[in-house]
């Protein structure tokens, strides 16, 4: 049990790690394994959850203080990440409304959100 308990033990403690990978591997598959083009946004949207989750990560530090200079002080966290995700999620947010709009005038002119209809109503029209 000894030996079980080293081995989770790391695990464990990356568990953030492994929160994103989980997170950026199901938002790929989701992207590449559905025909659905609503269910390619939301995996495109798990995917950029995920590179904020990796990106966040090392940006904070045990024991730092936020960035006011004080001379009894001495480890400060870096805001840079935090402020970088912010804009991020901005203009993921852009992005996932820009593909919602496509979406709604794709399914307008096609009659469809599934990509395979889409793809053969095309090659009937040749």
């Amino acid at each position: 049990m000894q030996e079980f308990a080293e081995v989770l033990q790391p695990i464990i403690a990356h568990y953030n790690h492994w929160i994103t990978i989980i997170l950026m591997v199901s938002g790929l598959y989701v992207v590449v394994a559905r025909g659905n083009m609503i269910k390619k946004l939301v995996g495109l949207s798990l995917f950029q959850t995920s590179v904020y989750l990796l990106y966040l990560s090392p940006g904070k530090i045990l024991g730092g203080t936020p960035p006011i200079v004080a001379s009894d002080l001495e480890v400060y966290s870096n805001p840079l990440p935090h402020v970088l995700i912010l804009t991020a999620i901005v203009v993921g947010v852009a992005t996932l409304s820009l593909g919602l709009g496509l979406v709604v005038r794709i399914n307008e002119v096609y009659g469809s959100i599934e990509e395979d209809e889409i793809f053969s109503q095309g090659d009937d029209e040749e």
